[in-house]
């Protein structure tokens, strides 16, 4: 389940991220570069070459391969990468948490995808890794981001005070959560 593929919205479907989706994640990273440049870190020109993406990839991978992490790659009907989704700090025993980060593509913002792609996300962690919550957090002007995780049952819980170094400072942001059940710890 967590290795499928899952079709989303208009053509677009989310499937595991692997190293050989690195040159069309550095052709869509640079083509959305302006865009996501105010919710993103400043980020050097090398990580928008393919081998800057085979570098992250290799990185993201190894930490799915230890089980803190799981990217997804959401690709159109050409499999050309137009989003991704991204699991992160996974942690198990009574926590069961993970943090959700994901972006898409200039030309497919405001479509929906995020919301379908964020909802679908939750499922599988909540089914296919047993997690109870997943937490994410958002610039306070983000929004967009902001509105996908509310329509997607997130909860916004807090403000933290310069939480993460984006576009050149060190921002506030919005805290959001979204508790997938209140079982117990599963395996």
């Amino acid at each position: 389940m967590i290795n499928d593929t899952h079709p989303l919205t208009d053509g677009v479907h989310m499937r595991p991220a692997v190293i050989g989706d690195a040159e069309s994640f550095a052709e869509t990273l640079t083509r959305s570069r302006d865009y996501m440049r105010r919710w993103d870190p400043v980020r050097p020109d090398a990580f928008f070459t393919s081998e800057g993406q085979v570098q992250r990839l290799t990185g993201l991978l190894a930490e799915r391969d230890a089980g803190r992490a799981m990217p997804w790659v959401l690709a159109d009907g050409d499999d050309r990468v137009v989003g991704a989704m991204t699991l992160a700090s996974i942690e198990r025993g009574p926590f069961r948490n993970a943090r959700l980060g994901y972006w898409i593509d200039v030309d497919h913002a405001g479509k929906g995808l995020a919301t379908a792609a964020v909802s679908r996300v939750c499922e599988l962690a909540r089914d296919a890794l047993g997690l109870h919550r997943v937490a994410a957090g958002t610039v306070l002007d983000n929004v967009a981001s902001q509105r996908v995780l509310v329509k997607c049952g997130f909860e916004l819980y807090g403000t933290a005070p310069r939480y993460l170094h984006i576009n050149g400072a060190w921002q506030d942001h919005r805290m959001f959560q979204r508790i997938l059940h209140d079982g117990p710890p599963q395996g």
